[in-house]
C-alpha cells in the first residue's frame, strides 16, 4: 500500500531528487577527461523508477532524455530484475536494442538497491566524441552497437566487456576516462538515493515520487485546457550536407481539452544520418510542448501522460532498423520548429519566432605532431534564438534540444593542433521586427597538422522563419579557405595550414519591423548587433 504523503514532504524529496541529479552531472563533468565533457558538458544524469519511468532529469540536454527512456525497458527485457545484484551496471548505446537514439552517446544506468529490492535507477549519458570519420548510409557505419550489457557485475568490472568497447574506439584511452568519470557519478547518485530513503523511508520516497509525477499530469493538463480547441497544421523543409535538396516534414496538433495528440509525416528514411528513432521523436516533443505550456514543469513522465505522439513508421521522423542515425538532432531542432509553428496559430504570445534550427557540427580527426597520438575534437555551435513577444532573441546560442557550451579557445589550441582565427557575432543575421532575431556565430579554423573534417548542419536552403510579421533570420553556410578541396557529403580533409569558416543560422524577428522603436535601432547599431545599412533601412520603415 503506497502511503499518503504530505505536500511539504512531497516538494522536499521533489527538490532532494532534483539535487542528487544535478550533483551526478557535477561529478561526471569534473572526472571527465574529454574537451567535449569536461568543457562542453555533452552529457546529462537522471532517476528513474523501478519500471523506468522518469523521476527527475538534470537541466542538461533535452535530447538525451531520448537515450534515457527506452534504456531500461530494454535492460528489463533482457534481464531479469530479479537475478540484479547490486553493483550490477548496464551499458547501452544502440538506437534500436538499446533504447538510444545515436551511437556516440553511451548511457550507464545502475539499479539503486534498498535491502534486497530495486527501488530505482540510477542513470547518466555521456557523448563519446570519438566515432569520427565515418559513413552514414546506414547505422552499421556509425560506430560500435551496444545493447544493455553488463559492464559490471555486483560490483566486478567485466574486463572482457570493456576491452570489446575500446577496442572499437579511436581515442581509447579518453574513453576509459570518461566511462570511469560515469561510474563515478551513478555510485554518487546510488549512495545519495539510498540515504535520502533512510532519511524518509522507501515507501514515503516512492509515494512522493508517484505524487510528483501526478503533479506534473496535472500541470500539464491545465496548461494545454487554456490552449483554444482545434487542430493547427504547419510544415517546414529541412536540408542537409549529406542530402540533395530539401525534405518537406509536416505536423498536424490537435487540443481537445486538456489533452493533446501530434501526428508528424515526412518522407521515407534516407541514406544518410539525419533519421530520428521514435525516442528522440519523444523527447523533442516533450521539450516543445513543455516550453510553450508550462516551462515550469517538472522533467518527469508524468508531464508526457496528456500527450499522444504518431510519426509514420519508416520515415524520416520514426526510423527503423537500418537507418543511421548520427545526425539526428539538426531533424529534432527541425520538429521544433514544427510544434512551436503550430502553436503559434493558437498562442502566438507565447511562441517565439523561429530559432537558428540546426546543430552545426565540426568534428575533427588526426594525429599529434611529433607523438602520432590520434585525435578527435567534436564542436556543436550555437547560432541565433528567436525574438519573442516581448524582447529581441538572444546572439550566438545554443537552442532547443541542444544545451551545450563552446569549447573555450584556450583550451582547444592546447589540446589539438588547430587556432582559432576569428569567433564573432555576425552582423545583421537576426532577423528584423518589432524585436530582432538573435546573431549567428562565425568560426574560423585553421590546422596547424593534416587532418580530416566533418561538417554538417541546416537551415541553408531555408531560413528562420519569423514571426507576425517579423523577417527571416540569415542562413548558414560553410566557406572553404584557398587551396582547401570541395567537400563530398560534408567530408573533406585539411592541409597544415588551411582554414575554414562555419557561419551559422541566425534567428527569426517578431511583429512588423516598422513597429521598432528609433532608440531600439540606435542601440542595437551601436552594440553592433545590426549593420549600418540595416539601420538605415529599419529607420527608413520607421520614418515611412
Amino acid at each position: 500500500m503506497i502511503p499518503t504523503v504530505d505536500p511539504i514532504t512531497v516538494e522536499v524529496i521533489g527538490s532532494a531528487l532534483s539535487s542528487i541529479t544535478e550533483e551526478m552531472g557535477e561529478a561526471l563533468i569534473r572526472a571527465s577527461h574529454s574537451t567535449n565533457i569536461k568543457e562542453r558538458r555533452d552529457c546529462s544524469t537522471a532517476l528513474f523508477d523501478p519500471a523506468g519511468r522518469t523521476l527527475c532529469q538534470a537541466e542538461h540536454i533535452p535530447i538525451h532524455l531520448g537515450s534515457f527512456i527506452g534504456i531500461i525497458a530494454h535492460i528489463l527485457k533482457r534481464h531479469p530484475a530479479e537475478a540484479m545484484r547490486p553493483g550490477d551496471v548496464f551499458c547501452g548505446n544502440d538506437a534500436y536494442e538499446g533504447g538510444g537514439t545515436h551511437l556516440p552517446d553511451i548511457v550507464l544506468a545502475e539499479p539503486v538497491f534498498i535491502g534486497d529490492r530495486i527501488a530505482a535507477w540510477a542513470v547518466n549519458l555521456a557523448h563519446h566524441a570519438d566515432f569520427a570519420d565515418r559513413g552514414h548510409a546506414h547505422i552499421y557505419q556509425e560506430g560500435l552497437r551496444i545493447p544493455p550489457i553488463r559492464l559490471f557485475r555486483a560490483g566486478e568490472l567485466q574486463r572482457d566487456v570493456q576491452a570489446l568497447i575500446l577496442l572499437n574506439c579511436q581515442v581509447p584511452r579518453e574513453r576509459l576516462s570518461d566511462l570511469r568519470a560515469q561510474m563515478a557519478a551513478n555510485r554518487l547518485g546510488v549512495q545519495r538515493f539510498q540515504a535520502l530513503c533512510a532519511k524518509y523511508g522507501e515507501a514515503t520516497v516512492a509515494a512522493a515520487g508517484e505524487a510528483l509525477m501526478d503533479y506534473a499530469e496535472r500541470k500539464m493538463r491545465a496548461g494545454i485546457a487554456a490552449i483554444p480547441d482545434g487542430t493547427y497544421r504547419f510544415t517546414d523543409t529541412h536540408d542537409s550536407p549529406e542530402i540533395d535538396g530539401e525534405l518537406a516534414l509536416s505536423l498536424e496538433l490537435t487540443v481537445a481539452g486538456d489533452a493533446m495528440r501530434l501526428h508528424f509525416d515526412g518522407p521515407p528514411q534516407v541514406r544518410a544520418g539525419i533519421n530520428m528513432v521514435m525516442t528522440a521523436l519523444l523527447a523533442t516533443v516533450y521539450y516543445a510542448v513543455k516550453t510553450v505550456v508550462d516551462p515550469t514543469l517538472l522533467p518527469n513522465a508524468g508531464l508526457a501522460r496528456p500527450l499522444t505522439v504518431t510519426a509514420t513508421e519508416g520515415s524520416v521522423l520514426n526510423c527503423v532498423l537500418p537507418a543511421a542515425v548520427n545526425a539526428r538532432l539538426s531533424t529534432c531542432q527541425r520538429v521544433v520548429d514544427l510544434i512551436h509553428g503550430a502553436l503559434a496559430q493558437a498562442v502566438p504570445e507565447r511562441v517565439t519566432a523561429a530559432h537558428n534550427g540546426a546543430c552545426f557540427v565540426a568534428s575533427f580527426i588526426g594525429r599529434q605532431p611529433g607523438t602520432g597520438e590520434p585525435w578527435v575534437y567534436l564542436e556543436t555551435i550555437g547560432g541565433g534564438y528567436g525574438a519573442r513577444a516581448t524582447k529581441d532573441g538572444l546572439d550566438g546560442v545554443h537552442v532547443h534540444t541542444t544545451n551545450t557550451s563552446n569549447l573555450p579557445v584556450e583550451a582547444l589550441e592546447i589540446e589539438y593542433p588547430l587556432t582559432l582565427l576569428r569567433y564573432e557575432l555576425v552582423e545583421g543575421s537576426g532577423g528584423a521586427g518589432r524585436h530582432r532575431g538573435g546573431m549567428a556565430i562565425r568560426r574560423v579554423y585553421r590546422a596547424e597538422a593534416d587532418c580530416r573534417l566533418r561538417m554538417d548542419g541546416s537551415r541553408f536552403r531555408s531560413a528562420p522563419w519569423g514571426l507576425l510579421g517579423g523577417e527571416a533570420g540569415a542562413m548558414g553556410r560553410f566557406i572553404l579557405g584557398p587551396g582547401v578541396a570541395p567537400f563530398e557529403l560534408g567530408n573533406g580533409d585539411l592541409k597544415a595550414g588551411q582554414w575554414v569558416e562555419i557561419i551559422t543560422p541566425g534567428a527569426g524577428g517578431y511583429g512588423p519591423p516598422a513597429e521598432r522603436a528609433p532608440d531600439s535601432v540606435a542601440r542595437d547599431l551601436a552594440e553592433g548587433r545590426i549593420a549600418a545599412a540595416e539601420a538605415r533601412r529599419a529607420y527608413g520603415r520607421i520614418l515611412g
